[in-house]
């Protein structure tokens, strides 16, 4: 379900499901706070083919930007689909989360 690759020094967390919902948010939660457990941490959420999030994903999603934040980490997403994007700026999270619209220009901006 959950994918985790390094570039450089960026962790690079993608799915392999197409929602993001109660079922899978302790493991996802799980698997990221591994990352972010180390202070400075940069991590990349890649949501290349998750068509859809849940009111418990967004707050998992919410939650994980807290701890890496207080660990002095950087979080970024990148590659929402058109429907995650537009649930995204319907809560207001857009505001909140740094979205890139491509993996690429995500990786650079970490550099």
């Amino acid at each position: 379900m959950i994918n985790i690759e390094k570039k450089d020094k960026i962790d690079i967390v993608s799915f392999s499901v197409n929602k993001i919902n109660a079922l899978i948010t302790d493991e996802i939660r799980d698997e990221i706070s591994k990352l972010s457990g180390t202070s400075n941490s940069k991590i990349i959420v890649d949501l290349k083919g998750v068509e859809y999030i849940d009111s418990s994903g967004f707050s998992c999603l919410l939650s994980i930007m807290r701890t890496v934040r207080n660990n002095y980490g950087i979080i970024k997403f990148a590659n929402p689909e058109p429907n995650v994007m537009e649930l995204f700026k319907m809560l207001h999270l857009d505001t909140i989360f740094q979205i890139c619209d491509d993996l690429d220009s995500c990786i650079r901006s970490l550099r």
